[in-house]
């Protein structure tokens, strides 16, 4: 049946409703505050706008991202009048790639933002202060990234490879030849790669590319069709050059273009060397890296007759160091492929005391089999969504200490409400400056039940 059409229009109840604010708009607003993830924070037209590049008590020009009823994201686009906190962004992209959004603030003051999101969210999501708040724990400014994956989309209408970073809420890709960011190993690859991509006789094959450092340099190319060639000769000789290894990826896992190729990094205060391979999760930060595992088994502390559970272990990353000093680690992980790998790695280290095993971490671990006998301390590294699951049964576990090492300060107070229902008191707690110049907060907290 046709349609049909009406001139009646409606309305909420409540009142006409307000105009939609079209993107790329340019409003002139007045920053209020700064919101947990560095955006500036402005009240206009009715509706809370959300500015990034905006400082708190700044009076900007700012074009809009996006918008829905009560909510705008917008981005400053001019300093009308700017903080005196503000400063020079150290990359000349800072204004428009999507990576680095706190350059344009002291890092001191990148650092306070951090602290106060992480005080902010135990207190109102889980009802908790610590008993003592530790230093940040804190690298480099610039310099720190040891891995990055660069985007890279064929334009068929100009013809063109675009090479770069993805632009702050969008699509496009911004061309950048220099990101301050990146360890020095990898800044003359990244600075010549645009090139190499837009040299291959079949470029709109590249799906993405990956750049890793640590005990070598290595080019990971994604192509979503075969290779030409020619262009696998270019790419040889490009990594030759550089001293890097090449590993590509087609259909199935990534594969190194020389079999014997093997990345790894170095945990030098324990004398080990962890392998690992593109697709595997490391640290970006290995200064920053390398002190979370030192504070985390200081915080343990851990003495030579104990067993330790390390929950959401990966590589080893903290059980291998923990091996060097309980009497036995278990390592549990939900990747079977990272089970592997980490048993390989305490192989290679020489380190038997060390067993690692595969569970789901989202159910609950009181009746498996390693889980008897219980344990003296636990570490937990888990992802995004926390370890909900993993700490409901704690107590069970018989663990006395734990240290939570987070991604996500609001996973990590839900998480800490429940342990403290379980006895557990929040003795300590501090941020983990993993990706300076950004407002992501890692964070790190100890948790310590009484004895009966």
């Amino acid at each position: 049946m046709a349609r049909r059409s009406s001139n009646l229009r409606f309305q909420p109840s409540g009142g006409s409703r307000a105009a939609q604010v079209p993107v790329g708009k340019k409003q002139k607003l007045a920053i209020e505050r700064l919101a947990g993830d560095g955006r500036g924070i402005a009240f206009e037209g009715g509706r809370t706008w959300f500015v990034s590049g905006a400082l708190a008590g700044e009076q900007v020009e700012a074009r809009v991202l996006s918008a829905r009823s009560q909510t705008v994201e917008a981005r400053a686009e001019r300093i009308i009048a700017a903080s005196s906190e503000r400063r020079a962004a150290p990359c000349i992209h800072a204004d428009r790639c999507g990576g680095c959004n706190l350059q344009h603030m002291p890092h001191a003051d990148q650092l306070a933002l951090k602290q106060r999101t992480l005080a902010e969210q135990l207190s109102r999501l889980g009802g908790v202060q610590p008993d003592e708040w530790a230093a940040p724990l804190v690298g480099p400014e610039l310099g720190y990234r040891r891995r990055a994956r660069v985007a890279v989309r064929w334009d068929a209408k100009a013809r063109q490879l675009q090479v770069g970073f993805r632009a702050e809420a969008s699509q496009d890709i911004v061309a950048i030849d220099q990101c301050p960011v990146l360890v020095q190993p990898l800044q003359p690859i990244f600075s010549a790669l645009p090139a190499l991509l837009r040299s291959l006789e079949k470029p709109q094959a590249v799906g993405h590319v990956e750049l890793f450092s640590g005990t070598a340099e290595a080019l990971l190319l994604r192509h979503t069709t075969a290779l030409a060639e020619a262009d696998l000769s270019r790419l040889r000789v490009f990594c030759s050059e550089h001293d890097a290894q090449l590993w590509l990826q087609g259909e199935g896992l990534p594969l190194p273009d020389e079999p014997s190729a093997e990345l790894g990094f170095e945990l030098q205060r324990w004398h080990l060397q962890l392998a690992y391979r593109p697709g595997d999760f490391v640290q970006v930060n290995g200064l920053v890296n390398a002190a979370m595992v030192a504070q985390a088994l200081d915080w343990l502390g851990v003495q030579p007759g104990e067993r330790v559970l390390d929950l959401f272990c990966g590589l080893g990353n903290f059980a291998l160091p923990l091996a060097r000093q309980a009497a036995e680690v278990v390592a549990v992980e939900g990747v079977a492929a990272m089970v592997q790998r980490a048993a390989d790695n305490a192989l290679h280290n020489g380190l038997d005391n060390v067993h690692f095993y595969r569970a789901d971490l989202s159910k609950p671990l009181v009746n498996e089999t390693w889980a008897r006998g219980g344990f003296a301390a636990v570490l937990l590294d888990p992802p995004r969504d926390g370890a909900l699951e993993a700490v409901r049964g704690m107590s069970e576990l018989g663990a006395r200490r734990l240290v939570y090492v987070s991604c996500n300060p609001t996973t990590l107070a839900r998480d800490a409400a429940e342990l403290l229902r379980q006895g557990y008191r929040l003795r300590r707690a501090g941020i983990l400056d993993m990706f300076a110049q950004t407002a992501h907060v890692e964070a790190m907290a100890l948790f310590e039940k009484s004895e009966p």
